[in-house]
């Protein structure tokens, strides 16, 4: 069984650039929208993909791009790394690499090639961070007022923060069964901000 995988953020987001010349082929099609810090196997279609491994029927998975199986260089390398121990051939268009060929004879220049491409794109998004950061910090130089923050001694109520943007998001993050990491990197904020949420909703809950 040959299956395409394509994953997408958000709903906002098209799949179409990823099944360019999927039409023949394939098996199955299967598209995920999830953030790709997800765990590949816990993924609605990630669970399917697994299935079809135990029941020894998926034998070729093809993705566009290698940060489809996860964001980080951790993440890739060992759904990379699992996918090739239970035999099933992975390939990648952009860039153009396998773990294996048709024989199930590995491909050690292209598993070079990812934990290079990997590496690299991991350094980039840091690179980012640090400008982002940079920009940031000489922003508060500049234009102090624009990170004043809340003036010392107010308070918002737990009702109205609960209803920040910000906090509905990490409240349905939150029921969604992601971890306080996850929901910080997900949603560039502290581990204390998403505390403060659970805490703050879980009194709330307690009062009403």
């Amino acid at each position: 069984m040959k299956i395409f995988y394509s994953r997408v953020s958000t709903e906002g987001q098209s799949h179409l650039r990823q099944l360019k010349d999927t039409e023949k082929g394939f098996d199955y099609i299967l598209c995920d929208t999830i953030s790709g810090i997800s765990d590949f196997w816990t993924r609605p279609n990630g669970k399917q993909i697994r299935k079809l491994i135990d029941e020894k029927k998926l034998k070729e998975l093809h993705i566009h791009n290698i940060d489809r199986l996860g964001r980080s260089t951790l993440l890739v390398l060992s759904v990379w790394k699992e996918l090739t121990d239970l035999g099933v051939r992975v390939i990648c268009r952009n860039p153009n690499i396998q773990n294996m060929d048709e024989n199930g004879k590995t491909d050690p220049f292209s598993n070079l090639l990812l934990e290079i491409l990997v590496s690299m794109s991991s350094f980039e998004k840091s690179m980012i961070d640090i400008r982002r950061t940079e920009g940031i910090e000489r922003t508060k130089e500049l234009e102090p007022w624009k990170y004043s923050g809340r003036k010392i001694g107010s308070v918002v109520p737990p009702l109205k923060f609960l209803k920040m943007d910000k906090s509905q998001k990490i409240m349905k993050d939150l029921d969604n069964g992601y971890t306080i990491r996850e929901i910080k990197e997900m949603r560039k904020c502290g581990s204390g901000l998403v505390l403060k949420v659970k805490k703050l909703r879980r009194e709330v809950d307690m009062v009403v």
